[in-house]
């Protein structure tokens, strides 16, 4: 391995393809620094972090598209925080959860430990592939628009009368979707956002904020960290319950502000889609790579994942590559496949993803003798 050298020519200019964290853009980066002496430090219940809270609410709503009555929540603690507050502030009684991976099988094991809840109904794939969810006697359905874990992607749409929640953490900014088919669509900044972790965000229907308001001001306890009450009317004020970090925020407004100005949702999406259709495109002409996920149709336009051949030892390729400033290609952790795992976010950049697959190849050459 240590022999193995990339040309210059065809390494990437930026060498960030982690799954999250992602890459934050230099330029981000170098406008918090600038904005640093007059924000950094200060009180979040004052106007200049109010101000970058109103941002990304008001961001979100235009790259969205929110329809009439939709609301942006957010608060600290992340995805993995909302599934708990959800379990709290949006089941009622019972819930339904299509799992495929780690991170949707998280949130029925979080869900399923509620002693207040009856136990959920889950239905479950292998990964690499997504379950067929029908209906079921629950007012939640838990769905997953992208499994970061494996790589697959799955349309929404609504399955019952119950509340639609979906974990959008790797999927929001990157695929399109209808908002008017969810009811809670939330996610981290640290992914297609292009900002650091510790926060979660939430589109919230008009049917959400009414079940959120009713049960958060019931007879059921709810811890304030979780209750989702005092995080929606905390966010109607452009604050936060507790003291963010302020820089994420920051740079969460800018990364939407950048998106936005190119065009939305829509473009984001046709961008990652591009990006990933020559991954996949790639490994399937290759003879030592395959596209994990069988099926084209869940194939995800934000997380590309790759099987190699056992010829060619993902271990050593993603040591190589970060050995020359290429990193986060490792396939997850849990996963224990011989695989790529590689993030075609909007921030990353097309010409970068190119390098990549032709450094793969140099490396894969090299090791095949």
């Amino acid at each position: 391995m240590a022999t193995i050298a990339i040309p210059a020519e065809l390494l990437p200019g930026d060498g960030r393809f982690g799954s999250g964290p992602s890459k934050v853009p230099q330029a981000a980066v170098d406008r918090l620094a600038a904005a640093a002496p007059t924000l950094l430090g200060t009180s979040h219940r004052r106007p200049a972090v109010k101000d970058q809270v109103r941002r990304v609410r008001d961001g979100l709503r235009r790259f969205f598209d929110l329809p009439d009555g939709y609301e942006v929540a957010l608060g600290n603690g992340g995805a993995t925080l909302f599934w708990e507050a959800a379990g709290y502030c949006l089941i009622q009684r019972r819930s339904a959860h299509a799992v495929f991976g780690e991170f949707s099988a998280k949130f029925a094991a979080a869900v399923a430990a509620m002693p207040f809840l009856d136990a959920p109904v889950v239905v479950e794939s292998p990964p690499g592939t997504a379950p067929t969810q029908g209906t079921a006697d629950v007012d939640c359905y838990a769905l997953t628009h992208c499994e970061t874990s494996t790589g697959v992607a799955t349309p929404l749409h609504r399955r019952g009368e119950g509340l639609t929640l979906v974990d959008a953490t790797s999927a929001a900014g990157g695929i399109a979707f209808d908002p008017a088919d969810v009811d809670a669509y939330y996610f981290s900044p640290q992914k297609a956002f292009a900002s650091e972790g510790g926060l979660w965000l939430a589109l919230l229907s008009p049917a959400a904020c009414a079940r959120i308001e009713r049960l958060a001001g019931g007879d059921r306890y709810v811890p304030a960290m979780l209750d989702l009450g005092v995080a929606l009317a905390n966010s109607r004020a452009d604050q936060t319950y507790n003291t963010p970090a302020v820089a994420t925020l920051f740079l969460l407004a800018e990364q939407i502000d950048e998106l936005n100005a190119r065009g939305g949702l829509a473009a984001a999406a046709k961008d990652c889609a591009a990006k990933a259709e020559h991954v996949y495109a790639w490994a399937q002409a290759s003879d030592y790579a395959e596209p994990f996920v069988a099926d084209p149709a869940l194939r995800s336009p934000v997380v590309c994942t790759v099987d190699l051949d056992t010829t060619v030892p993902a271990d050593t390729v993603s040591a190589v590559l970060r050995a020359h400033g290429v990193v986060d290609t490792e396939a997850y952790r849990k996963l224990g496949r011989n695989q790529l795992r590689i993030a075609v976010f909007p921030a990353v950049d097309a010409a970068d993803v190119e390098r990549l697959t032709a450094a793969v190849d140099h490396i894969a050459a090299a090791l095949r003798g």
